[in-house]
């Protein structure tokens, strides 16, 4: 391996470390809805409602922050994001109402997250990183946000079993402030970069980026898909404990089978990452949606045992998170990397809008049903939406790399 090589991996390793430990402590906090209800009293549905409106803040704050660091550099835009987190997840304990939880954990929590969420993390790897390991190098990014999953969401179960749920999320707000030294490093010399860039840059051209991308059909098609997969992904996350609870499992399946989630989409978007590198990445998404439809199917018809859930974390992970390397490739082959960050944080505030409504009506369905049947209907049946709007996007063909 060649020191540039080197070079391009501990940037994307790096960066990949920053999503874990954002994502890990965001993902974790479906594990106290239970706890949090049961101590306060607020309701499952308006303890879920703070979380749905977590989901579309997250989405809100990144075309937000990704405009900040196109204009003026990453590096304190995802400072502050890291403090956010911490500051607001440590504090979370001292909420004693619905609205107090959704200042914490639906705005502060969240657009901190947002903050230093993919869009921003990939596009300050690509800019360090060549166009041909650029979707190698985003599934490795993407593989951290999953490997933070796997690590941090056993780790908060353990914490809430030796300590109580309150000083857990202490402890997980302390822990989200290691991301900063990372975000130090793959941001030198960046925000100086990105000044200059942008004062030699012609007056008005993120506002035409960003009315020309409107105006493109294969763009909204993209965005279309990418609110399935927030509806999907949010639904997963922060109901999978409920689903678990009301199969009267221990709470110990609905963290294992998050973290096992977490652990095969590493794989998943490792292998994407490296399928997606000079071919269709829309192919690639109209068969990850599609494999999606087929796993929530197979898992609403099998029994609900220990061993169903475990083997449905399994194989939802491969696919989890698996759509934001093509997606975030696609939007940089339609318009180049200079605005990534704000164009494809518009991608990601559709993703968080299908998001809201997977966490909200998810809790509705709970408390109008008992259960959680329509919402995995409805599940799969924006999967296969998700895959046909994929096939109409125009997409060049790319000659696959030479082998070095």
């Amino acid at each position: 391996m060649s020191q540039q090589t080197r070079s391009y991996l501990a940037v994307a390793l790096a960066a990949g470390a920053v999503f874990a430990l954002g994502l890990g402590v965001r993902q974790s906090q479906a594990l106290f809805i239970g706890p949090i209800n049961s101590s306060t009293g607020i309701g499952y549905a308006a303890i879920s409602l703070a979380f749905a409106v977590g989901q579309i803040m997250w989405g809100v704050a990144q075309p937000l922050a990704g405009a900040a660091a196109d204009r003026w550099g990453p590096r304190p835009v995802m400072v502050t994001g890291a403090l956010l987190v911490a500051a607001a997840t440590a504090a979370t304990p001292l909420a004693q109402s619905s609205a107090a939880l959704i200042v914490l954990i639906g705005v502060l929590a969240a657009c901190g997250a947002g903050a230093m969420g993919p869009a921003l993390l990939m596009s300050a790897a690509s800019r360090w990183i060549p166009e041909t390991k650029r979707n190698a190098a985003n599934g490795i990014v993407n593989a951290g946000g999953s490997f933070g999953q796997f690590t941090v969401i056993p780790l908060a179960q353990l914490f809430i079993g030796l300590a109580g749920w309150q000083p857990a999320l202490v402890i997980l707000g302390v822990l989200g402030l290691a991301a900063i030294p990372a975000i130090l490093w793959i941001t030198q010399g960046h925000a100086a970069h990105a000044a200059a860039a942008a004062a030699t840059a012609p007056a008005g051209t993120l506002k035409q980026a960003l009315a020309g991308a409107v105006k493109d059909r294969s763009y909204l098609l993209l965005n279309l898909g990418f609110f399935t997969c927030g509806f999907h992904v949010a639904f997963i996350a922060t109901h999978l404990p409920g689903v678990v609870a009301s199969c009267e499992l221990p709470p110990a399946v609905s963290a294992w089978s998050l973290a096992l989630i977490g652990l095969f989409n590493i794989f998943g978007s490792l292998w994407i990452g490296k399928v997606i590198t000079g071919r269709r990445m829309k192919i690639a998404l109209a068969w990850t949606y599609f494999a999606r439809a087929l796993l929530i199917l197979a898992f609403f018809f099998s029994p609900k045992t220990t061993l169903t859930f475990l083997l449905f974390a399994c194989g939802i992970g491969f696919t989890y998170l698996s759509t934001v390397p093509p997606t975030i490739g696609l939007v940089i082959k339609f318009y180049g990397p200079r605005y990534v960050a704000t164009l494809f944080g518009v991608a990601m505030l559709s993703h968080q809008v299908g998001g809201f409504l997977g966490a909200w009506l998810g809790g509705k369905a709970f408390e109008a049903s008992g259960n959680y049947d329509w919402m995995w209907w409805a599940d799969a049946a924006l999967c296969l939406m998700a895959a046909a709007v994929h096939l109409p996007i125009r997409e060049a063909k790319t000659l696959a790399p030479a082998a070095a």
